[in-house]
């Protein structure tokens, strides 16, 4: 697919997003940005930062009419917050991107859906995983996701919708908030940092596909450039890491700044999917995309950026 002139990017003043943006304006792209917060301007021209609600129908319509194409990165809940309250998980996500396809379709617009490359497949029958791999999800978040993938196809059925599904790992990086309940990393660097034991649940910790956010802003720009209409891609390293892995990895790296990992041991969650990894031979055969930052390199660079000049609790 070639690149489009405009970009819209919902929810792009997020971790996410806020890599996303200049990167596709680096490459060609008008992007606008829309977010609840009011944002600093950054010195990039060809990006504009717009401070309003999603759930602004006549807003969100003249946006999508400004733009080539519609990327959804807003989502209100996390895996483990759906639990809590799956009625508002379904509520507050769910009816927003509906309106979202409707306005894309009728406009003649296409939409970008960003999904969730752990939460819709469940407990993996095998790894890697493919996006054919059958998709049963064990969490409120993850339902909704696929139900979302699902309204999608069946609006580019009925209303002609032009729309791509990518579904990545669990990216980490420089700007992701920690204690939301999604982003192992930047909790556990958070809690190293103030010296509090890090929570691993089971004897090793759930095993997932982590992908540095550069990695990850990189391959939603090659599916976006190279992907087909109606298709489903998987951005992940191909390389599964349980927590403790990752903690052990860490150790070395904070120990040299005088940190300490400590690890709270507790029993498994029955709702935590317990191997997730992905296979993105898909993307990288049509578009020539694969990592390029390992664990060990994205980990040094993102403790060199949050800990180093920082004096160490006592």
């Amino acid at each position: 697919m070639p690149k489009s002139s405009s970009t819209l990017l919902i929810g792009g003043a997020g971790f996410i997003g806020s890599h996303l943006a200049p990167l596709l304006a680096q490459n060609g792209r008008q992007v606008q940005v829309l977010g609840r917060s009011e944002i600093a301007q950054q010195k990039i021209p060809t990006i504009q930062y717009i401070q309003g609600d999603f759930n602004n129908a006549d807003l969100l319509e003249a946006l999508v009419k400004q733009n080539n194409e519609v990327v959804h990165l807003a989502y209100a809940t996390v895996p483990n917050t759906s639990f809590n309250d799956p009625l508002l998980d379904l509520n507050e996500n769910l009816p927003p991107v509906l309106r979202l396809m409707q306005l894309c379709a009728k406009h003649q617009k296409r939409l970008v859906l960003l999904s969730s490359g752990g939460a819709v497949y469940g407990q993996s029958q095998s790894v890697p995983i493919a996006e054919d791999h059958p998709t049963l999800p064990i969490s409120p978040y993850g339902l909704t996701k696929l139900t979302i993938e699902h309204y999608a196809y069946l609006f580019s059925v009925s209303h002609g919708l032009s729309y791509i599904s990518l579904r990545p790992g669990n990216p980490y990086g420089l700007g992701q908030i920690p204690f939301r309940g999604q982003g192992f990393i930047a909790t556990a660097l958070a809690l190293i940092e103030q010296n509090r034991a890090v929570q691993v649940f089971g004897s090793q910790g759930t095993i997932r596909d982590y992908l540095e956010i550069n990695d990850l802003a990189a391959g939603i720009l090659a599916a976006m450039d190279h992907g087909q209409v109606g298709q489903i891609y998987n951005i992940g390293s191909g390389v599964g890491r349980s927590n403790l892995d990752v903690l052990n990895t860490l150790a070395p790296i904070v120990a040299k700044l005088g940190y300490e990992v400590q690890i709270e041991q507790l029993p498994a969650r029955p709702f935590d999917v317990a191997v997730n990894v992905l296979d993105s031979t898909k993307l990288m055969s049509i578009s020539g995309w694969k990592p390029k930052i390992d664990l060990q390199d994205g980990l040094e660079s993102l403790v060199d950026s949050l800990f180093l000049g920082k004096p160490k609790a006592s």
